[in-house]
């Protein structure tokens, strides 16, 4: 197979997860390539994503690591089968590769769990709302870079109303419900698409008051992405230089404390609903 210029997120950490299990069973890159019957440099493109692995080769690489976790390696084989073309592609060489990724993952995640301190998620943003944030970019975003970025954050909802849409449970604190992005009507408009929205019973939407005192983080956006088994999910967080990826364990391990103990603190699904009703009310 033809080498990547570019791999998406999703490849990069499927040639990791290729490189975790070879390391743990001590098996040289030498002798993974002589067990697959490719060069040594094939072994390195496969472990950083510029190249592809066949699900075959793969299964051959975990039996000769010892790896007997069958869930684990039947979802890397997955991972490893040639998928459709993603809508996300068309907006390939046009957006930030970051952008794509994030709707990638969500495309393939089991259940998404979120927190955000200062914005109302992406995925669940009106038109305006996300306007009103794409116009306060720096650099200063051009007309037809907004265009496209709307276009693109528009198309991810529709992850959330089709019929196998994943669970999607998000913890938003007051504060991001009191930020009058685009001002009071566009503000009003988006808490009430948001407890539109709520309604769907794979959506789940917890407030955070002020008066539930601390959290744990820095209050940055945390995406948690589950995949098919708990080693393959990703922990996407939002940054002003675009997004990061992050899933060793101990990244995981953390930032599924931080939602546990976000969503403990956090109002009860129908305090929820009332509280953004009250906030809507008083625009």
């Amino acid at each position: 197979m033809a080498a990547r210029t570019s791999p998406t997120e999703r490849q990069k950490r499927l040639g990791a997860e290729v490189r975790k299990l070879r390391n743990a069973s001590g098996m040289s890159a030498e002798a993974a390539a002589a067990l697959l019957g490719v060069d040594r440099g094939k072994i390195s493109h496969i472990e950083s994503g510029v190249r592809a692995i066949s699900p075959e080769r793969l299964r051959t690489l975990a039996c000769n690591c010892a790896c007997d976790d069958e869930r684990y390696v039947a979802a890397l084989a997955d991972m490893a089968t040639p998928a459709k073309r993603g809508w996300w592609e068309r907006y390939r060489g046009t957006l930030p590769a970051g952008l794509l990724d994030i709707a990638e993952l969500e495309a393939y995640a089991r259940r998404i769990r979120s927190a955000h301190s200062v914005h109302i998620p992406g995925i669940l943003q009106t038109t305006d709302h996300a306007l009103a944030v794409f116009r306060v970019v720096i650099p200063r975003l051009p007309e037809g870079e907004i265009a496209l970025r709307l276009a693109h954050r528009m198309e991810r909802q529709r992850l959330l109303a089709s019929d196998d849409a994943p669970e999607y449970a998000v913890v938003i604190h007051e504060a991001a419900l009191r930020m009058q992005f685009g001002g009071r009507a566009v503000a009003r408009a988006q808490l009430e698409h948001l407890l539109t929205v709520s309604e769907r019973p794979s959506i789940t939407v917890l407030v955070l008051p002020f008066e539930a005192g601390a959290f744990p983080g820095a209050g940055q956006t945390i995406n948690y992405l589950e995949g098919p088994v708990p080693q393959l999910d990703t922990v996407q967080i939002d940054n002003s230089h675009g997004p990061d990826f992050l899933h060793t364990e101990a990244q995981l391990a953390k930032y599924r404390a931080h939602l546990d103990w976000m969503e403990r603190i956090a109002l009860p699904v129908e305090e929820s609903r009332d509280f953004v009703h009250t906030i809507a009310r008083s625009l």
